[in-house]
């Protein structure tokens, strides 16, 4: 466990992001790996179907594990503020929702992956395969769940090596560690026995946090589902050229998550302790390290983006779809700064508990990225996608950065009505 509430904010944050950061390589690596794989020894067809199912796989996942991320900031509240029996009815509660509506998600989309995919005017010939990929994929969503949420409930308490001892293992066996653990090393964490149980006002809670949080997480999938039939328009080629240089966009914008994550942790306890002061230092720490992390990021793909995007092609057509990748690399490797921008901030907010903000903020984001793909791939290909992707975080940050100051001008304000809040109590 790490208390965020003393000590150096930058030490904690670096700390606890680093090994989000290595979790989040190793899981992109099998990703890329995945990838490669289908692109070189199976060929183009299977790479373009890769990539099409990519976004709607993860707008199932990433709509599920929100609830997981929002959930974790309250558990962080409650760590922070030393509430205990709070913390563990959170996490039964979510755990047993949680579990519940995986399952019937897995359920039903794989029921419904025929009528997806012909929404999305996936071509003929990758059509059938791209329907065992999917279907295969969303099996394993349960277990996806479970680890998550037990993954966000060490992070909540600033264990964030744990879950990244178990992310090499299979996702059962991930869950089955993780619960393991908790039970034996964190039982601040585990509910008791009379807990086990979904508590109507804490899932409300949960909601609030998690519910919003989920959506905002669907809602970047959905936009992308959206792209991707865009993409679907231009031909295989360009598919599986889309579908490369995501996997590079994922190195570069997913760890970024992770650094908000810590973000958003340091914040949370330090709300729940009423230890104001020592949010905005923490929030500058954060963005200090997701500058740096994008000024490595994009010079490593600025020298190498040819090469990456060879890596996952060969054979009839690999030239055309090593061509469309390494052009989009070359403008995306500036591009790359506004998601760590943008991925701070949202840290921030989501750590104050101003989930609905984090929600205008993707929102504006994806829409405004989605039309400006549909205005622009049709003229300039992949470069206008990349245009595309940096006016929508271009705006994201425009609404984000004078909210940030409106919200530290009211901390104060917050600070006395906690206070006032305390006192009336101690009459009662």
């Amino acid at each position: 466990m790490r208390d965020m509430t003393k000590g150096s904010a930058h030490s904690h944050l670096w700390r606890y992001a680093l090994p989000l950061l290595l979790g989040n390589w190793l899981q992109l690596a099998y990703n890329a790996v995945d990838s490669i794989i289908a692109g070189r020894f199976i060929g183009k067809n299977a790479l373009a179907a890769e990539g099409i199912a990519s976004p709607v796989m993860n707008l199932v996942i990433l709509a599920i594990t929100g609830l997981c991320i929002g959930a974790g900031v309250l558990m962080s509240e409650y760590f922070g503020g030393k509430e205990f029996t709070l913390l563990r009815q959170s996490m039964a509660t979510m755990l047993l929702s949680g579990s519940a509506v995986s399952v019937a998600a897995a359920a039903l989309c794989m029921i419904f992956t025929p009528d997806i995919l012909k929404v999305m005017a996936v071509p003929e010939e990758i059509y059938d395969i791209t329907v065992i990929y999917l279907r295969i994929t969303f099996l394993g969503m349960p277990f996806t769940f479970i680890y998550n949420a037990l993954a966000a409930g060490l992070k909540s308490v600033g264990d964030s090596k744990t879950p990244l001892k178990f992310l090499a293992f299979s996702a059962v066996l991930n869950a089955v560690l993780a619960c393991g653990y908790m039970l034996l090393k964190v039982k601040e964490l585990w509910p008791r026995k009379g807990q086990w149980k979904i508590d109507r006002m804490m899932l409300k809670r949960i909601m609030n946090y998690g519910g919003s949080t989920a959506f905002q997480q669907a809602v970047q999938p959905v936009g992308k589902v959206l792209i991707q039939g865009q993409v679907n328009a231009l031909g295989v080629s360009t598919i599986a050229a889309f579908n490369a240089v995501t996997r590079v966009d994922d190195f570069a914008c997913i760890p970024e998550q992770g650094i908000a994550s810590a973000i958003s942790t340091y914040i949370a306890q330090n709300k729940g302790a009423k230890k104001y002061d020592r949010i905005r230092t923490g929030f500058r720490a954060g963005i200090r390290l997701e500058i740096c992390y994008w000024l490595i990021i994009g010079s490593i793909t600025a020298l190498f983006r040819t090469p990456m995007i060879s890596m996952f092609v060969t054979g009839e057509g690999a030239k055309e779809v090593v061509n469309l990748g390494s052009r989009y690399l070359m403008y995306m490797c500036v591009f790359y700064l506004w998601p760590a921008l943008t991925n701070g901030f949202q840290g921030f907010f989501r750590g104050m508990g101003k989930m609905y903000t984090t929600i205008i903020g993707t929102t504006i984001q994806i829409s405004v990225r989605t039309v400006c793909t549909y205005l622009l791939a049709p003229e300039l290909g992949m470069e206008g996608i990349a245009f595309a992707c940096v006016t929508g975080w271009s705006l994201m940050l425009m609404f984000e950065i004078p909210y940030y100051f409106v919200t530290c001008r009211k901390m104060p304000e917050e600070i006395k009505s906690r206070k006032d809040e305390r006192q009336k109590k101690r009459k009662q």
